[in-house]
């Protein structure tokens, strides 16, 4: 799980240093706008959890949700793979939490297979 947060994290640092012009040789699409509520409702997550969840400060998600200010570059870009792949994001930050949900599944399904 380790290597995914690093993966993570590199590609994050990657898109900071294309943005800031230090990199050049690819493209990165960042979305100009990201619908933060959207996605912590798709989640059925309220702020609290959305932003203990995900590492952002409560503040933030408020003040996104609430238009008064918009995600840097970096933030839209983690909040694009959170729209996309929530679970590879919760894996890779909580992986001990995700490898007892395994464990929990991988249980109720042998149990149910009996």
């Amino acid at each position: 799980m380790s290597k995914m947060f690093e993966d993570l994290m590199t590609g994050l640092d990657e898109v900071d240093a294309f943005l800031a012009g230090e990199k050049t040789g690819y493209k990165v699409s960042v979305p100009s706008e990201v619908d933060v509520k959207a996605i912590r409702n798709r989640l059925s997550m309220t702020q609290s959890r959305f932003s203990d969840t995900f590492g952002f400060s409560l503040d933030a998600v408020k003040h996104w949700e609430g238009g008064r200010r918009t995600p840097e570059s970096s933030a839209r870009a983690f909040l694009t793979v959170i729209a996309r792949n929530p679970n590879a994001v919760i894996a890779a930050l909580h992986p001990a939490k995700a490898a007892r949900v395994a464990a929990k599944r991988t249980a109720s399904l042998s149990r149910k297979s009996k």
